[in-house]
């Protein structure tokens, strides 16, 4: 008998490997990634610094000032005694 299912048109889901994610992540980023007060994804950083890019126009003084400046945020959250990221 052979097996059934194994050829489809609809895309696989890719293995997560958060670690290599994170190696991918831009030095600057991963620096920041490194001393953050609350836990980040890959990703969601990956989605701010994207973001960040656009804001700036790709400035990297102004984006490090920025993300360096969540750091404010983050501290915030933590004397409001969050653990981690809504979401």
């Amino acid at each position: 008998m052979s097996p059934r299912n194994l050829s489809t048109s609809l895309r696989c889901r890719s293995t997560a490997r958060p670690m290599e994610d994170y190696d991918r992540l831009p030095p600057e980023l991963s620096r920041w990634v490194s001393t953050a007060a609350l836990p980040w994804s890959a990703k969601s950083v990956l989605r701010l610094w994207s973001r960040l890019h656009r804001e700036t126009g790709g400035d990297t003084s102004g984006m490090i000032r920025r993300i360096w400046g969540k750091e404010y945020v983050e501290q915030a959250c933590i004397s409001a005694g969050m653990t981690a990221w809504p979401g």
